[in-house]
């Protein structure tokens, strides 16, 4: 007889975003309410009532938590930096294999202005190489959010608006990755990616090898769903996004162009977005409008990211100059680039006030939370 292995080999299929959204859904009634008023704020920016305030790249401070059961789950800093450098290309249109998106869609290709690079600082203001490691007693851990706390064998993160916390660990059940929505607990938010679909180099096993399954948790993190609106075949939901085509289900291998559901012909499933499940090498694109989902979100739930990153960009108060001398040369309107930055930091900062301020109240006249 045959033993059967504890860890069947992983599925795109088997991403648990949607399982913790859920959950979370019907344990908290702040999750719920905060979730609508993200929903509303998303519906502004598609719909062009609003318009993103955020100007240029976000830079994004990750720290990434490997928790290994193992020494082959300890994976090195190659494979870490693998993954950055996907995420960096991928969040900026900016992947070889982008010309491989059919004609009919390469119009809707967005570069997000998203970037990602591992924190140098830890949350002390100590010197950091971004990178935590955990060793710990369990074999696996699953969707319940074990591997983000010191107690249950993982890595507490570190604080959730300042970082983006990825864990990247031994998954059960065939599992590949889980982010959290905007919205839900800070002491949970992050994403969690299977240590062999983790980066291009090392453990990094095909056909997920291609370090996508981090865009796609990360999409989700950033407020995208699964681009067929996960409604189990009945062409009834989609993905909240206009220019995603409506598709009967996830895609898994290496679809054919076109692949028709829904009565979506003549180009069918956009089953070369990162929010299907396709292998690695046939996932290339996000789209304009889920571009602007992302704005809403940094304009709003992320916004903390943007004003950190605001802050840090604008320099420093130049020396007074002497009376009647002028502006340097090439600079010019440079302290209006200034007041712009200043303003928008304000203007972010102002939101996520109001967003906080909005959720104690939810807490504090709310049940189940």
């Amino acid at each position: 007889m045959t033993e059967t292995s504890p860890f069947p080999p992983p599925r795109r299929d088997l991403c648990g975003a949607m399982q913790v959204h859920r959950r979370l859904l019907n344990e908290s009634m702040t999750y719920r309410a905060q979730r609508q008023r993200i929903e509303n704020r998303a519906l502004m920016y598609e719909t062009g009532r609003r318009s993103a305030a955020r100007r240029g790249v976000v830079t994004f401070p990750v720290v990434v938590h490997v928790v290994y059961n193992d020494a082959g789950q300890n994976i090195d800093g190659a494979q870490i930096a693998s993954q950055i450098d996907v995420l960096n290309r991928d969040y900026r249109a900016a992947n070889p294999d982008v010309s491989k998106v059919p004609d009919v869609w390469r119009s809707l290709v967005v570069d997000n202005e998203c970037q990602f690079a591992l924190a140098t600082t830890d949350p002390l203001g100590k010197p950091t190489d971004g990178i935590v490691r955990v060793k710990t007693d369990q074999t696996s851990f699953d969707a319940n959010d074990g591997v983000k706390a010191a107690a249950t064998g993982g890595s507490d993160p570190w604080p959730t608006d300042q970082y983006l916390n990825i864990w990247v660990c031994r998954l059960g059940g065939g599992l590949l990755g889980y982010a959290q929505f905007p919205g839900g607990p800070p002491q949970t938010d992050g994403v969690v990616i299977l240590d062999t679909a983790f980066g291009t180099t090392g453990t990094a096993a095909p056909p997920y090898d291609g370090g996508r399954t981090a865009t796609h948790e990360i999409g989700h993190w950033l407020d995208l769903f699964h681009i067929w609106g996960d409604d189990d075949g009945a062409c009834t939901n989609d993905d909240r996004v206009a220019d995603t085509p409506n598709q009967a289900d996830s895609n898994t291998g290496k679809p054919k162009f076109p692949h028709v559901t829904c009565d979506n012909g003549p180009n069918g499933d956009m089953f070369v977005n990162y929010m299907d499940y396709v292998d690695d090498d046939t996932m290339f694109m996000f789209t304009k409008g889920q571009g602007e989902r992302i704005n809403a979100c940094l304009d709003g739930p992320r916004a903390s990211f943007v004003v950190a990153h605001q802050a840090a960009a604008t320099p420093a108060p130049a020396a007074a100059s002497a009376p009647g001398a002028k502006e340097p040369a090439g600079v010019p309107g440079q302290n209006g680039d200034v007041e712009k930055l200043l303003y928008d930091s304000e203007r972010l900062t102002r939101e996520v006030l109001t967003d906080i301020q909005n959720m104690l109240g939810l807490v504090g006249h709310g049940s189940g939370s």
